[in-house]
């Protein structure tokens, strides 16, 4: 079948975090969007009819998952990834955010130290620290835009400061990244080492390229499964995040217990009717839609790429192996950060993921989601190209 991803979908004044919420953020009511990691496409129909005939239905109680509900994430994740569980290891809550920062409280104590690959999603680190723990960074190697792991540092730093637990971002946000069976392993094994307990954030885990895999970490290293903690969402793939749908993978008992002890005592019990029926239908929908979507987002980079080599020759873009943010280092412009910002947002009148957000060393980067129609991402680039 064919999709129309090219189709303009209007998104303001729709309550639209991404659209509508530039007052609350200090940014000007008209700058295009390309921030925040939600999509401009509409979810696929298989998800849409599955929500329509509950709204006919017309009765939205209390909800729980049933027997079809583990058995769409089964048929997703053992079939797609060869990742086995049982039904009592997953807990649903309202998204991989909430899920993460659970995680943290029920893996570490106050005052733990939790460590991170940064440049990274900004949320990782802030809920550590919100949490009362210490954030450790460990920075990942810009090797001419190419990121990789320094292990001995990885390892340094677990030693120096007794750390507790490690946050894995994979496929990495903001760089791209999908990290190769050999390197996930090296760094379970140095975990193992110093009995650190991993979270593992995989919300990105279907938007791969390249031929690419992506590896679910506790089905590759199941000897450690007991000490990961796995979070999961339909969220990012099929543009559900405003659902409030997550799953995360517990198979120890005891660190499961610690971990729905902390959900309950949120006050959080049930998952919401529409995310678990959008979910439940995401995951026995098939992958056509998502291969014809990541191709997509595939087509949007390399109009990036040529566009940026015709227009804007010292901007480095960072080769994408997953996800659909693109990594772009500005700093061969000689701005200082404030000034590339100021740039952007006042002149160009966008709205971009400043590189800084995502720890000190991404000054001088700027994040753009390509999850958009590419006439958006054409005039997203046109502008930059002006102001730049």
């Amino acid at each position: 079948m064919s999709y129309n991803f090219d189709k303009i979908i209007p998104r303001r004044n729709t309550d639209s975090c991404k659209f509508d919420g530039y007052a609350k953020r200090g940014k000007p009511a008209d700058a295009l969007p390309l921030w925040v990691a939600d999509t401009d496409f509409a979810a696929p129909d298989y998800i849409l009819d599955a929500l329509r005939e509950r709204l006919d239905h017309g009765v939205f109680g209390y909800a729980e998952p049933q027997a079809s509900y583990f058995d769409a994430l089964k048929t997703w994740f053992t079939d797609g990834f060869g990742y086995k569980f049982d039904n009592d290891w997953v807990s649903v809550v309202p998204g991989v955010v909430y899920g993460f920062a659970s995680a943290i409280r029920a893996a570490t104590a106050p005052g733990d130290s939790i460590i991170i690959q940064q440049p990274l999603y900004a949320p990782i680190k802030e809920a550590i620290v919100v949490n009362g723990r210490r954030a450790v960074i460990s920075e990942l190697v810009n090797n001419n835009g190419h990121y990789d792991i320094n292990f001995a540092d990885f390892e340094n730093q677990i030693i120096k400061y007794a750390v507790r637990a490690f946050i894995l971002c994979n496929p990495h946000n903001p760089v791209g990244r999908v990290f190769e069976r050999d390197e996930l392993l090296q760094m379970v094994e140095i975990c193992r080492r110093h009995d650190v307990i991993i979270i593992s954030d995989e919300i990105h885990c279907d938007l791969i390229f390249g031929g690419r895999q992506h590896h679910v970490l506790p089905a590759i290293a199941p000897d450690y499964a007991h000490r990961m903690i796995l979070c999961t969402s339909p969220s990012k793939t099929f543009n559900l995040a405003g659902l409030q749908n997550a799953n995360i993978f517990t198979s120890d008992p005891h660190l499961r217990a610690r971990l729905n002890r902390d959900i309950y005592k949120s006050g959080y019990s049930q998952c919401t009717i529409m995310g678990l029926i959008a979910a439940r239908a995401a995951y026995t929908g098939g992958r056509e839609w998502v291969d014809a979507m990541v191709g997509y987002i595939w087509k949007n980079f390399e109009f990036m790429e040529k566009f940026l080599g015709e227009h804007l020759p010292k901007v480095r873009l960072t080769p994408i192996q997953g996800t659909y943010l693109a990594w772009l280092d500005f700093r061969q412009y000689g701005h200082d950060p404030a000034e590339l910002n100021r740039r952007i947002t006042d002149d160009a009148r966008l709205w971009l993921s400043s590189g800084e957000s995502f720890g000190a060393v991404g000054a001088g980067f700027q994040r753009i989601n390509m999850g958009c129609p590419q006439s958006t991402l054409q005039e997203c680039l046109t502008r930059l190209a002006k102001v730049i």
